[in-house]
């Protein structure tokens, strides 16, 4: 269960884990290294994209929007690269303090890094977002690499149209025609990444995949279950937060408790579900999906709690992402 950082979750912490220098070990000669923002609308599959990159899951999928609500950074490590891929939050119009911050971290990020992806939808109609996200990444002066990913969805005709419209979009940048669920030419973007990166340092050590520390990343892969089951009725409502993480010393398990956090007794019951059968489904896929990311057993406890609207609370918010 170490096999991701706990050190703290910007866009550079790997710099400090070592005292505030770089890591010690030095790469080869002519190593490329440096950030990437993962930048596109909600439900693009920029997720599905960076987990697709580092080879394995280091950020939550779902079909709904704002499923990515804070910064996690999953890394491609190779002999003569390292590309630290920052998975953002979808650009959006804030409307509450959770959405303020998110669209805060997507702006803050975009001025720190070596390279903006951007990822775009063919399986749906492109427009103002996507010209207005593609608009911010040339903005900020970093190379700019072009996606236009879920080809695996659309065929014939309407492929080709959607390749026309995004190469007219992104023009004069060159788009790149990719499926982040089958692996279709994600080594050609990983190639245009590599070289649009400076010599540099290591980051991160040799097998660290991500910046999430333990506790994010399960909460994280609860939510992600939660949002599965109760999408239709509660769209943007619930988060959760650990209240007790222990790896057991006399056996090989981890035993967490969390609370599924609701903004009123209408939600906790539909969370909740007839006789506990919701809450149940969550709990065992949530179980699964740790034991399967970590490696590890775990004895899950889930709790629901209502907080009324904590989505305008700045400092809630900030204690959980």
């Amino acid at each position: 269960m170490s096999r991701r950082s706990k050190g703290g979750a910007g866009a550079r912490g790997p710099e400090d884990q070592t005292g505030g220098g770089l890591l010690p070990e030095g790469p080869p000669p002519g190593f490329r290294s440096g950030f990437v923002a993962v930048l596109g609308r909600p439900n693009v599959g920029k997720s599905t994209l960076v987990n697709a990159l580092v080879g394995q899951k280091v950020s939550i999928v779902s079909d709904r929007p704002q499923t990515t609500r804070r910064r996690i950074a999953g890394v491609v490590d190779a002999p003569a690269f390292q590309l630290v891929l920052l998975d953002l939050p979808g650009f959006q119009k804030p409307f509450d303090a959770l959405t303020q911050r998110m669209q805060r971290t997507v702006d803050e990020t975009l001025k720190e890094v070596d390279a903006a992806l951007v990822v775009l939808n063919a399986a749906e109609m492109l427009g103002g977002g996507d010209r207005f996200i593609l608009a911010a990444a040339a903005a900020s002066s970093t190379p700019l690499v072009v996606a236009l990913n879920k080809i695996d969805l659309v065929h014939g005709g309407r492929l080709q149209g959607a390749l026309t419209a995004a190469a007219a979009l992104a023009a004069p940048a060159e788009v790149h025609s990719v499926s982040a669920r089958t692996g279709h030419n994600l080594q050609t973007v990983l190639a245009r990444l590599v070289e649009a990166m400076p010599e540099g340092p290591r980051y991160f050590p040799s097998g660290e995949v991500s910046d999430q520390p333990l506790e994010l990343l399960i909460t994280e892969l609860v939510r992600e279950q939660a949002l599965r089951r109760t999408w239709e009725e509660l769209p943007h409502s619930i988060a959760v937060e650990l209240s007790s993480l222990v790896e057991r010393e006399d056996k090989p398990l981890l035993e967490v408790e969390a609370y599924l956090i609701v903004e009123s007794e209408s939600q906790k019951g539909i969370v909740i579900g007839k006789g506990g059968a919701v809450i149940k489904q969550i709990g065992t896929a949530a179980r699964r999906e740790i034991e399967s990311v970590l490696g590890a057993h775990v004895f899950l406890s889930l709790r629901v709690k209502v907080r009324k609207h904590w989505r305008r609370d700045d400092a809630y918010v900030e204690r959980l992402l």
